[in-house]
């Protein structure tokens, strides 16, 4: 298992161009009961009723995207991966207020500010600097009242540059946080943060 400090570099956008070139749905999205659960949790999870614009960050093939958006006012949702959006315009095509682009971070973080932003089962996809780069972005672009929720699959995956815990460590520890609540579930963890003040 690599260590937190991890040297792995970040996933590239041609790993999920070819994971997504062997399957529509290579994580059963769309038919998983454990998927479907975790997303129960992860809305009840969330600390107000509604958010005025909201962040989601790798929205795969927008499952829970659309599930999300009926807490949003405004939903802007990510992934590197073309074909992954493809779908996710398509089911959520009668929600308007849902934007969707692709964009992959760090490097092309929204210029924009939210009020809720959401790292789903993707933190470890990055190198831990380049984590910590997207935990200060995300940091900033909060608004002074807003949450970052953080989902992720616990166990070990030899293609990914870190674990779950790592991702959720580093979150802990970042001086920009202040942690609300969370907590583990058999192979998943949840964390929920409001930006501590400046």
């Amino acid at each position: 298992m690599p260590p937190a400090d991890s040297p792995a570099d970040s996933l590239t956008p041609d790993y999920f161009d070819g994971v997504y070139a062997h399957a529509d749905d290579p994580w059963s999205f769309e038919t998983s009961a454990y998927e479907h659960a975790k997303y129960d949790d992860t809305l009840a999870a969330l600390p107000r009723a509604t958010y005025s614009h909201a962040l989601e960050v790798g929205c795969s093939i927008g499952v829970l995207t659309a599930r999300l958006a009926a807490r949003c006012e405004s939903l802007l949702s990510l992934d590197v991966a073309a074909r992954a959006l493809e779908q996710a315009r398509a089911r959520c095509a009668g929600l308007p207020h849902v934007t969707f682009e692709r964009r992959n971070l760090p490097g092309e973080f929204p210029d924009a500010e939210f009020d809720l932003i959401l790292l789903s089962e993707v933190g470890y996809y990055w190198s831990m600097p380049d984590l910590r780069r997207t935990l200060d972005l995300c940091r900033n672009a909060l608004t002074p009242s807003g949450h970052l929720l953080l989902v992720h699959w616990t166990p070990y995956v030899d293609d990914y540059p870190l674990t779950g815990d790592a991702v959720h460590q580093a979150a802990l520890a970042h001086e920009g946080f202040r942690h609300l609540n969370g907590h583990r579930m058999e192979t998943y963890r949840l964390d929920v943060f409001a930006r501590d003040a400046p």
